[in-house]
């Protein structure tokens, strides 16, 4: 349909330039039947047309154009056929159309006002296509609907049906019920209007037959059965035609009083101009156009104008008004833009509105003329017609003209479309049957309630606790009675487990041992039923050996203090908004207004600790009711007027939620002011308030933005001194949804467009998050790979994060080196522990740093011995003996410049012994892991480091051979054979240095210097001592390890006088070394 109207207005528009083109005539082919009896007869409209030209001419010559239109007029007689008038319009249409191809087809048409002719003209599948207007006044039928050649002039049959549906569904207290059926009646010789206008109540598939119940009635016969019947479908019956059809109904029959016509009679001036009703009108309601501007003029042999005729005048007068728009632009030079009307794919007949003979002419976007209906009654007083409605075609609006009419049904107001059934029973009668069963009903449902309640008061002095049974921890583990009081002291008392599959939380109840009172036990009963979205569920009591706990519901997010505090996950600017602190603050006042409305009334322990989030950052209060248990504290959201007299009350929850709004709003400290952060005062400023004012938390209005300032201005008035100052939570409630809406012009803006922006808003938050978080846990993996580093070796590390275990290996050949203190036990004698533990951490850390220069790995240090392996666990062919030679100079050489810190001048002794064999390697244990070294090779080392001297590198015959091997030219001694525990006598040899490389290595004592230097050691450590000279430091009140190595020599239980753990742990079993 859409296309076709554009190919029509295209063609509309090529016709009228082409119209122009053949300036200066412009013809109109007026196209009428030409009979005595049609309204619209070519004789009666010839006259109109003409005058309508000559007007049209004055107007075209005031405008500045020289221009006139000229008519064709063809009649078509059906004087001859056997049907006459518009019975015959389909060879009308046919020989219309011959007529104008034989003559001149011109700019435009003016008629049929026959519907069926025009049909067959303006129809695109079966029409005669026709491209040039055609104005019709007339063409009623719902055939010509939207078409897109043809305008008409006098509302068509869709606007009458339009009217009928929309007033059926109008209603007006005291003049008028909505009304759902009605009959239709249409007789058998009807005019044209009337024909098609009960056609399209008739029609099935209208929306007036679809929306109203309605029956047909097809004869005079069916109108009277139905006017008869008790049980007649409708009291509204509809009907075309005149006052005098209406006159021969009531001559042939009674009519009920409740019984109401509604009278089609567009065209009849009558109502207008003959004010005295007939007296058959009293009950009629007439549908008709409203006053003319016409009703005295006469055009032709004393023939009073019509509507048609003022129809095709004003037709000339549209053709004419479009025309010379045409003409005028033209004349411009499309100098300006041109109106909605001149543009060329707008077609110039829709839409439009012109001043004619017939009044102002409004014509809709399909070329219908929109009217104002009048809808007729006859006055019960002065018989006279007045408006009762009218009716607006172009907005489908029915307005009261006349409020207080003066109407012949009952009440003044129109009757119901629903007849009343004589067998149905009377008012008075229905009236003491729903008393006596509403009485009936209203004692058995007070029975049913006062036992309901004695059951329910005797329900709520019970109370059984949850069986142990149905809780469980929420991780599956079992705690025992030991594992979970460690936990209630780490959690304060909240626990984490399950119950029917939902997570919750355990609060143990300290001051009671489960043996309720009546009181407390109707108190927990009403918790029980306490179910709302922003309060958490309470599912009852559940009794242990060690303690009574309430179970509650469990929110993931943790409490709302703990949100506020947390700035990374919720970060101020792009999650926690204005908009969301609000938010925050509503789910808070709903949740207090439910508790207030509720049997509880009272919270008295409300803080941001107890208020909790849950995963969909729902704000929920916990931690109500139970007040007959738990007692109320006093602390920073406590009222004035509480601290000063210990209670709770409603307005105390109203000051409390200040408090907490002051939190979300600020993000600080409970009760946050710079003038004080001692609680203690801060509570006795509030209890005691001075002279100056009261003591309130920071609010800042100056800095506070317009949307901000009326939310302070919320928060202060909470916190008022005065309690009955203070807004309930109902008005709390409204007052932050309406500051809620007018933030971000919320009140032009749909909830799924704040939608889309928050999770936008989120969206970018959570990548943000996401990439500090990333960053954040790549330092600490950096961070435990390094440590890793630090305890294992790389490849084992590797070994464990991929697979989670290390096979043990067996290596070939690898170097182990041993080291220990010489005279360490002596050492210790005079030393602190803790200077023992300085000592150490000073010595091994250089020893650690001359490590990072060779390809070594530090095995293990126990007591003062040093332990170093090279050649695993990554092998490197013979540099394993190289670079523990080079690391074991390096050592030694260090340990001769090396001055002890708190025995400076006292000589630093190691013994270095090295061995070269086979070894096997792993990592032992889950707990602490280490990776270790077994075989005979570690403890030959170790024999080799047991039997050397001091600062001398003992080297076995293995390790020799291997140096020899390389390009390295070591340089050694002979030692001779040497007897190691387990191997016999081996040759052994002494390293001392590289050739071609100085080592600043400390001269070693021969063998009788050792032992008088070992006998004269304890006298060195002891006048070191003295010569520090008094006081904390100094011999006297040192208390040394050689203390309790006295003491266990007094008990007898060390047999050489040396503490035990201070001696290099050696096994004699030689096949594994720890």
């Amino acid at each position: 349909f859409t296309s076709t109207c554009l190919i029509f207005t295209c063609l509309l528009s090529r016709m009228l330039d082409k119209c122009m083109k053949s300036k200066p005539k412009y013809t109109m082919n007026i196209v009428l039947l030409e009979d005595q009896t049609s309204d619209w007869s070519l004789r009666f409209v010839k006259v109109a047309v003409l005058q309508a030209i000559e007007a049209d001419w004055q107007l075209n010559i005031a405008a500045g154009l020289n221009t006139k239109l000229t008519a064709n007029f063809n009649g078509f007689n059906t004087t001859l056929y056997k049907r006459r008038g518009c019975g015959s319009s389909t060879c009308e249409g046919v020989e219309i159309l011959k007529s104008l191809h034989v003559s001149e087809v011109g700019c435009a048409m003016l008629g049929p006002s026959c519907t069926f002719a025009t049909f067959f003209m303006v129809d695109v599948e079966i029409g005669l296509t026709l491209t040039i207007p055609i104005i019709s006044a007339g063409s009623f039928g719902l055939s010509c609907d939207y078409k897109a050649n043809l305008t008409r002039l006098l509302p068509p049959a869709r606007k009458i049906s339009n009217f009928f549906v929309h007033f059926w569904n109008f209603t007006r207290h005291g003049l008028k019920m909505h009304w759902g059926r009605a009959y239709v009646y249409k007789k058998a010789d009807q005019t044209e209007d009337c024909f098609w206008y009960i056609n399209a109540l008739e029609a099935p598939s209208v929306q007036f037959a679809v929306s109203i119940s309605r029956e047909m009635l097809r004869s005079n016969k069916e109108l009277k059965k139905a006017i008869q019947s008790e049980d007649r479908h409708s009291n509204v019956f509809i009907l075309c035609g005149t006052p005098d059809d209406i006159t021969t109904i009531k001559n042939e029959t009674t009519i009920p009083p409740e019984i109401v016509f509604i009278l089609i009679d567009i065209y009849n001036h009558g109502y207008h101009t003959n004010m005295t009703a007939n007296p058959s009108m009293d009950n009629v309601l007439v549908l008709t156009l409203p006053e003319r501007q016409y009703n005295n003029t006469v055009f032709y042999n004393n023939t009073e104008l019509n509507d048609y005729m003022a129809g095709y005048h004003d037709g000339v007068l549209l053709f004419g008004h479009v025309l010379r728009q045409r003409l005028i632009r033209e004349l411009r030079g499309r100098a300006t833009q041109p109106t909605a009307t001149e543009l060329p794919d707008v077609n110039p007949f829709r839409n439009v509105s012109f001043q004619g003979m017939g009044g102002h002419y409004v014509l809709d976007e399909n070329g219908d003329r929109d009217v104002n209906f009048s809808v007729i009654y006859t006055s019960t007083i002065d018989k006279q017609y007045k408006t009762l409605f009218v009716f607006d075609t172009s907005i489908n609006e029915t307005r009261v003209e006349d409020s207080t009419p003066s109407l012949p049904w009952p009440g003044s107001q129109l009757p119901d479309d629903k007849p009343i059934n004589p067998n149905d029973l009377k008012t008075e009668d229905i009236i003491v049957i729903v008393l006596s069963v509403s009485v009936m009903v209203v004692t058995a449902i007070a029975l049913i309630f006062y036992r309901q309640n004695m059951k329910e008061r005797q329900n709520q002095k019970r109370w059984s606790h949850i069986s142990q049974d149905l809780i469980g921890p929420l991780d599956g583990k079992e705690l025992s009675l030991v594992s979970l009081k460690a936990e209630m002291r780490i959690t304060s008392s909240l626990l984490l487990w399950i119950y029917y599959f939902q997570p919750v939380i355990l609060k143990e109840l300290q001051h009671t041992d489960g043996n309720f009172s009546e009181i407390q036990r109707i108190e927990l009963n009403t918790l029980l039923r306490i179910d709302y979205y922003n309060l958490t569920k309470f599912y009852g009591t559940v009794k242990f050996e060690y303690g009574l706990f309430g179970v509650f519901e469990f929110c993931e997010r943790g409490s709302l203090r703990y949100v506020l505090n947390d700035t990374i996950s919720y970060p101020e600017k792009t999650f926690m908004d204005l908009e969301f602190k609000i938010s925050v603050m509503y789910d808070i006042a709903k949740g207090m207004s439910y508790l207030h409305s509720s049997n509880i009334e009272v919270h008295g322990r409300l803080k941001s600790s107890n208020c909790v989030v849950d995963n969909r950052m729902v704000v929920k209060i916990t931690d109500f009711g139970c007040n007959t248990i738990l007692n109320p504290c006093k602390d920073l959201w406590t009222a004035p007027e509480h601290l000063r007299k210990q209670g709770i009350s409603q307005k105390g929850d109203v000051y409390s939620f200040a408090i907490i709004a002051q939190e979300i709003i600020l993000r600080k400290k409970p009760f946050f002011t710079q003038a004080c952060s001692d609680i203690a005062e801060k509570l006795s400023m509030v209890q005691y308030p001075s002279q100056t004012g009261f003591f309130r938390p920071d609010l800042n209005f100056e800095t506070a933005a317009e949307n901000e300032a009326e939310l302070y201005m919320l928060i202060k008035n909470c916190w008022e001194e005065d309690p009955e100052r203070r807004p309930d939570f109902k008005k709390i409630e409204g007052s932050l949804g309406k500051i809620f809406s007018n933030l971000h012009n919320q009140a032009n803006e749909s909830y799924m467009d704040n939608l889309i922006r928050r999770l936008q808003m989120y969206s970018r938050n959570l990548e943000h998050l996401v990439e500090e978080r990333t960053s954040l846990y790549k330092a600490e993996r950096d961070r435990a790979d390094k440590l890793n580093f630090l305890l294992l070796p790389a490849p084992v590390v590797r070994s464990l994060k991929e697979t989670g275990s290390v096979e043990p290996e067996l290596f070939d050949e690898v170097t182990v080196y041993f080291s220990d203190i010489v005279g360490f036990t002596t050492l210790c004698q005079y030393s602190t522990p803790m200077e023992v533990v300085d000592m150490l951490n000073d010595i091994y850390k250089n020893f650690d740093r001359i490590l990072d220069h060779h390809d070594v790995y530090k095995v293990e240090t126990i007591g003062d011995a040093y332990m170093v392996a090279s050649g695993l666990p990554r092998r490197n062919g013979n540099r394993h003996a190289v670079d523990i030679a080079h690391m074991a100079l390096d050592i030694l050489a260090f340990v001769g410049t090396f001055q002890l810190q708190h025995l400076p001048g006292i000589p630093l002794w190691i013994r270095i012994g090295v061995h070269s064999g086979p070894c096997a390697a792993g990592v032992v244990g889950n707990k602490m892991p280490r990776y270790c070294l077994f075989g005979d090779t570690v403890n030959t080392a170790s024999r080799m480091e047991s039997t050397g001297l001091p600062l001398r590198i003992h080297v076995s015959q293995p390790t020799i051979n291997i140096l020899q091997r390389t390009d390295c030219k070591f340089e050694y001694e002979q030692r001779g054979e040497t007897f190691l525990k387990g191997k016999g006598n081996e040759m052994t040899y002494w390293l001392t240095g590289v050739t071609g490389t100085e080592y600043n290595l400390p001269t070693p004592p021969t063998a009788e210097n050792f032992q008088r230097l070992k006998q004269d050691l304890s006298e060195m450590i002891v006048s070191s001592l003295e010569n520090r000279g008094p006081g904390t430091n100094g011999m006297e009140k040192r208390k040394t390890l050689s203390t309790r190595v006295r003491r266990r020599e007094t008990n007898g239980s060390q047999e050489d006088g040396l503490p035990e753990y201070l001696h290099l742990a050696i096994t004699d079993i030689p096949s594994t070394y720890l």
